[in-house]
């Protein structure tokens, strides 16, 4: 079996569960506790922390974990919505994950504001963000890298042109952990949302970074843990989990290369042996590990079951979507004919995905598209 479906989840790595396990076993304490194995489990809950802000160069004051990306793309938007009212403008893309679509949505229908959805050329790069901001715009949201089709936005620009006007801006950043930097400085966002189960920690944790002085609408209330931003027990064992998992990954820009070499080189194969294969996402601008295609004649559903046969896992698109038989709302957004958009194809790899691996991929599609056409 080759595994090519790491935008959707990844394995969890064996270091980050080893790190978990005490904190789900012997070491059950209560980080609110005073007594000794309370503050132990604080203690390290605390240490993990500054691991992640370390990743982030960030402050420790500054990073929130909680479920996943959802939860922290909903708690940005919606909180630094609420918290900030300098107007009830927003600016986003409609290329955004549900859960930022549905979270602008919540604001739309029961707190009364008003998104400007930016447009988009084939590739899904954003043309009119300059045109899109306005004097009362309270909140941009964009992601970083796209999960579908791995286009990726200049986000420290359009974070700088936000706050030019006044506005904050938030980043969806589940896809480019390992992948772009993400120091917030250089970057120079107000919040940024990962998920663990992108990068080798366990399904159910994620991060929210705000950036100090910053503004926050809590959506869980209770007894004010996490900076009163996410009332509840905390998860320790997830926390030493995902600082586990951020701290091993690779952090050379070779590693990453070679993985953009061989996606390259799958890509090019590829569009050489089907002439029905069209490339989604910009050709340049796109992260190393998400290689995505459009068939024409060939129905994704189909094409995904044979691919499996074959043994290699693979996906139509983003994983919250599995299931709908509506085409993807991304290659909607970029201009594609729906029913081509029915046709998708996404491959994405980790960082110990070999030549070898998308040879084989490679080989198995054109096999596949062969047997349909």
């Amino acid at each position: 079996m080759i595994y090519l479906d790491n935008a959707a989840t990844s394995p969890v790595r064996p270091e980050a569960l080893q790190a978990a396990w005490p904190w789900l076993t012997s070491e059950f304490g209560n980080p609110s506790s005073t007594h000794e194995p309370g503050l132990r489990a604080k203690a390290a809950l605390e240490d993990a922390r500054a691991q992640v802000a370390n990743f982030f160069n960030a402050k420790s004051s500054e990073i929130v974990f909680t479920s996943g990306g959802t939860e922290s793309i909903n708690q940005a938007i919606i909180g630094l919505a609420l918290a900030n009212p300098r107007g009830k403008h927003l600016v986003s893309s409609r290329t955004e994950h549900q859960a930022v679509l549905a979270s602008i949505d919540f604001l739309e229908r029961e707190h009364g504001f008003e998104t400007t959805w930016l447009q988009l050329d084939s590739a899904g790069n954003i043309l009119n963000f300059q045109d899109a901001l306005r004097n009362d715009t309270t909140l941009v949201s964009l992601m970083t890298v796209n999960n579908e089709i791995g286009t990726v936005h200049p986000i420290g620009e359009l974070a700088t042109a936000a706050h030019e006007v006044g506005a904050l801006f938030h980043t969806d950043a589940v896809q480019a952990v390992g992948w772009q930097e993400l120091d917030v400085h250089a970057l120079n966002v107000d919040a940024l949302s990962i998920s663990g189960h992108k990068f080798g920690a366990p399904k159910g944790c994620g991060v929210l970074f705000v950036k100090s002085r910053v503004q926050l609408e809590p959506l869980i209330h209770g007894g004010g843990q996490e900076h009163e931003l996410r009332s509840g027990t905390q998860n320790v064992a997830w926390a030493v989990a995902i600082a586990t998992a951020l701290e091993l990954l690779p952090t050379s820009d070779a590693e990453i290369g070679e993985v953009s070499r061989i996606r390259d080189q799958f890509i090019s194969q590829v569009l050489a042996t089907i002439p029905q294969a069209a490339l989604t996402g910009d050709a340049t601008m796109r992260n190393a590990n998400i290689a995505s295609f459009v068939i024409a004649g060939i129905n994704g559903e189909t094409l995904l079951l044979e691919l499996e046969r074959k043994g290699i896992l693979v996906s139509s698109g983003s994983a919250c979507a599995a299931g709908n038989d509506e085409p993807s709302h991304v290659l909607l957004a970029i201009g594609i004919d729906p029913d081509l958009a029915q046709t998708a194809v996404r491959f994405s790899f980790t960082h110990a995905t070999t030549e070898h691996d998308l040879q084989l991929a490679a080989d198995a599609l054109q096999e596949c598209v062969a047997k349909f056409v």
